[in-house]
């Protein structure tokens, strides 16, 4: 055995408070942050399905001076989280509560990072200006099962100009100071959310398990997040009022963000996000029509790793060798893209011709570095010809010979 000589560390300042129900209790998880004047950042899509007025009511129970912005979009872009930072301040607001999917609890952070410290957002991609601060107290309440950003040290912006998407983050002052999660929240989502926010958490997952910079508490996160897809994200793709699946999902998530940490995922990641950028595309449903491709392909990088997949996933390994085990793995996730009907690249807007320009993009992005094998724009390219080649047979085809 190789001892690992890098030195690891984890960290997350984040309150977790989970339980059917646990909206109830977000007045007082704001009375102890000391907000007086939250500003909710959410969408439209919640304040119509009257979502933020139901959680308005324990804030307004506590006497919170509630502001609203809710103007939050698919796919936040910059000036989306600048205009918000903006309205923050203006409206003399002393911390943040974010109502949504991840696009929302991004949004939040990123009116955060901006608040504390001036500018624009862009200014805060990764790699660029320190994030040397801790936002305002922000509580993340996900109204999907998939991103976990209530968790992550991370929030992704869309900036229209480069068509890309860019991380800002990967330190604790970006992260949420608690993390609401109530999977009544997620009762009757449509099916197609639910399959794409779940194959994201399951993405999230199996790449921080097989990523570069994997260590023993990501790892354990990870697996369980795989173990809780592998027996719940079918039922609540079939019954969306399943309140048992619905719980399970919503910790799915909640863990495969922890296994984040501070580091970046892989490949599937790499080609979702800057994918995300050239076409307004559901993150879930692009990151999980290109998860089993790219796992295909990482195989012979982490055999031992992808067998060990399998198992978290529930499929019979007994008597199987490392490879077969690994290969089951990738045969499973290709069979779950299609049993939960996630459309193709086709028809999330993309084509063939684009092939070299995708992949240019997700082999400058930063999270390739972390892949469990080496890639290139050569290797994206036979990727994304395996992705586009599943989706148009609409069947689980046979796995590629390793090379």
């Amino acid at each position: 055995m190789i001892l690992d000589t890098v030195l690891r560390a984890y960290q997350t300042p984040t309150r977790m408070v989970h339980a059917s129900g646990a909206l109830s209790a977000l007045g007082d998880e704001a009375k102890a942050l000391g907000l007086r004047r939250p500003l909710i950042v959410t969408d439209q899509g919640l304040v119509k399905a009257g979502l933020l007025d139901e959680a308005k009511k324990p804030l307004l129970a506590k006497g919170l001076d509630v502001v609203v912005y809710a103007e939050v979009r698919a796919n936040p872009g910059i000036a989306l989280v600048d205009a918000g930072a903006r309205y923050y301040k203006s409206e003399k607001c002393d911390g943040l509560i974010a109502i949504g999917g991840g696009s929302s609890i991004d949004t939040a952070k990123g009116i955060g990072v901006v608040a504390v410290h001036g500018g624009s957002i862009v200014q805060y991609e990764w790699g660029k200006d320190p994030i040397h601060s801790r936002i305002p107290p922000l509580i993340a309440v996900p109204t999907t099962a998939g991103t976990g950003s209530e968790v992550t040290l991370w929030a992704v912006i869309t900036d229209p100009d480069r068509k890309i998407k860019f991380n800002v983050g990967g330190t604790p002052n970006i992260a949420a100071w608690v993390a609401l999660v109530d999977p009544n929240l997620t009762l009757n989502l449509p099916a197609g959310v639910t399959a794409g926010t779940g194959m994201d958490a399951l993405t999230h997952a199996v790449e921080c398990y097989t990523m570069a910079y994997h260590q023993p508490f990501t790892d354990a996160v990870a697996l369980l997040a795989m173990e809780y897809c592998g027996r719940y994200l079918r039922v609540a793709f079939a019954q969306s009022h399943n309140l048992e699946a619905r719980y399970h999902m919503s910790l799915a998530a909640m863990l495969a963000g922890l296994a984040y940490g501070t580091d970046s995922a892989g490949a599937a990641h790499a080609m979702s996000q800057t994918a995300g950028g050239v076409h307004d595309a559901p993150h879930g449903a692009l990151t999980a029509r290109l998860l089993a491709p790219v796992m295909e392909y990482n195989v012979p990088g982490e055999p031992e790793r992808f067998a060990r997949i399998a198992q978290a996933l529930g499929l019979e390994v007994h008597g199987k060798s490392v490879w077969k085990s690994a290969e089951a793995s990738v045969e499973y996730v290709y069979q779950l893209t299609e049993d939960l009907e996630i459309p193709s690249l086709n028809e999330l807007g993309f084509s063939e011709d684009e092939i070299p320009l995708l992949s240019e993009k997700a082999a400058a992005d930063s999270q390739t570095i972390g892949n469990p094998r080496d890639v290139d724009a050569t290797n994206y390219e036979r990727i994304y010809t395996r992705a586009f080649e599943a989706g148009r047979h609409r069947k689980v085809t046979r796995v590629l010979t390793r090379t």
